[in-house]
């Protein structure tokens, strides 16, 4: 899935290490008969659930409960959820992207877990950061996506790669011509520009000593984002990226041209890779390249979590039934059926999962990566970035200009919208 405002596609199996059992809290015997005959209603991602059958039936047979899978647009969930929850019509148990968690706790639509430390200690800490908010835990992760490189090897091999973006501005420059190009990227939309800017220094917001984001610290516009912005600027400057990959229709345009092979690299996300598979791609996959200063490029770490309806008539049930479905045993058998990288630690080195190009990629892009920021101000971040960006690749107005310009709107936005909490 495309994070695209976002979602937010990873497996964060950037943490090696522990290898810790997962399973979860041990239950009571009431508990237990007290959950017999009940019905839980679960929200799954489209195309997803055959990831979680197995898991369902033996949450069933345990616990003598139905439980009934429906398939819907993670990424829609929570809007759909702010209707049919009070309606007594919605999930017990949702799937929602991380960075939307802020939002749907302020506005009351998701549970708080109490779930062991043992239990949390199993994913990646930046998958179960991506669960909290205020020190409190809302979701447990069951994937995790960051974008990545796709080459084609029938275009450049993987000794020929280079190792930097500013190498990839010269490997454009001299084979980009009209029809064909060297290395693309959906840089007038910060969720991939910020790969660049970030590098630099720049940062969407800051972070108080406790972690949490800290919305009046914004670093959309400082030295770092407006030196990285310069940077991108060049790549549609000089003719290397297609006018026609500038807006609403950028992703299938970009997408068209490497399935056509007319682009020898892209940035995109282990969204793409049956779709790529499909379209007969001799295609590699990387870590994005580094910069010219020696750090690699960034990027959002998108989360997928189960979480539990606010609305849940059997909240504690369906907390059971999130964890159940999120340990170990079960996210390895859902990355089997899905391909969607687990954000659990023991599985970092799981043969079965570091055999996949994809997964290994992501795994190693994520040790650069920090997850997409879950605070409900992100919301008024998206539109006036992204529209600053178009101007920069448009060259409608220059860096620094735009940049300030979007922090200025977003700021704005966030006093109007969010001021009072």
């Amino acid at each position: 899935m495309k994070m695209v405002k976002k979602y937010s596609v990873l497996m964060l199996c950037a943490a090696v290490g522990l290898s810790v059992a997962a399973c979860g809290p041990k239950e009571s015997t009431s508990a237990k008969s007290s959950s017999k005959g009940s019905e839980l209603v679960v929200w799954e991602d489209k195309e997803k659930s055959i990831g979680i059958k197995d898991a369902v039936a033996a949450f069933e047979k345990e616990h003598d409960v139905k439980v009934k899978v429906v398939e819907k647009p993670y990424a829609k969930q929570i809007e759909d959820l702010r209707m049919d929850g009070p309606a007594g019509t919605g999930p017990d148990v949702l799937t929602m992207p991380g960075d939307q968690i802020g939002t749907a706790v302020t506005e009351g639509l998701l549970k708080e877990l109490h779930v062991e430390k043992d239990v949390q200690s199993l994913y990646t800490d930046a998958s179960i950061q991506s669960q909290m908010v205020d020190q409190k835990l809302y979701g447990l992760p069951k994937a995790v996506e960051t974008t990545v490189l796709f080459y084609n090897k029938d275009l450049i091999s993987e000794k020929e790669l280079p190792q930097t973006l500013e190498e990839w501005y010269d490997y454009s420059k001299k084979t980009a011509d009209d029809s064909k190009f060297g290395f693309l990227a959906l840089f007038d939309q910060i969720y991939y520009a910020e790969s660049v800017m970030s590098g630099y220094g720049g940062y969407i917001f800051g972070k108080d000593k406790d972690g949490s984001y800290n919305p009046s610290d914004i670093g959309l516009n400082n030295e770092g984002a407006v030196k990285g912005a310069a940077l991108i600027q060049k790549f549609y400057k000089d003719g290397l990226f297609p006018a026609g990959i500038i807006g609403e229709q950028g992703i299938n345009v970009l997408e068209s041209l490497f399935t056509e092979g007319k682009a020898a690299a892209i940035i995109s996300g282990p969204w793409n890779v049956e779709a790529f598979s499909k379209a007969g791609i001799n295609y590699g996959i990387t870590k994005l390249p580094k910069l010219e200063n020696g750090k690699n490029m960034s990027s959002f770490i998108g989360v997928k979590s189960y979480n539990v309806s606010a609305f849940s008539k059997n909240a504690e049930l369906a907390q059971e039934l999130a964890v159940f479905l999120a340990n170990e045993k079960n996210s390895k058998t859902r990355y089997e059926e899905t391909k969607e990288v687990p954000a659990v630690k023991s599985l970092a080195n799981d043969p079965a999962i570091m055999k996949s190009e994809a997964a290994r990629a992501v795994t190693e892009q994520s040790r650069f990566s920090e997850p997409t920021p879950n605070i409900p101000e992100m919301n008024e971040i998206w539109t006036p970035a992204d529209s600053a960006l178009q101007t920069v690749a448009t060259g409608k107005a220059d860096p620094k200009q735009a940049l300030d310009q979007a922090a200025e709107t977003a700021k704005g936005q966030m006093k109007a919208k969010h001021s009072g909490k």
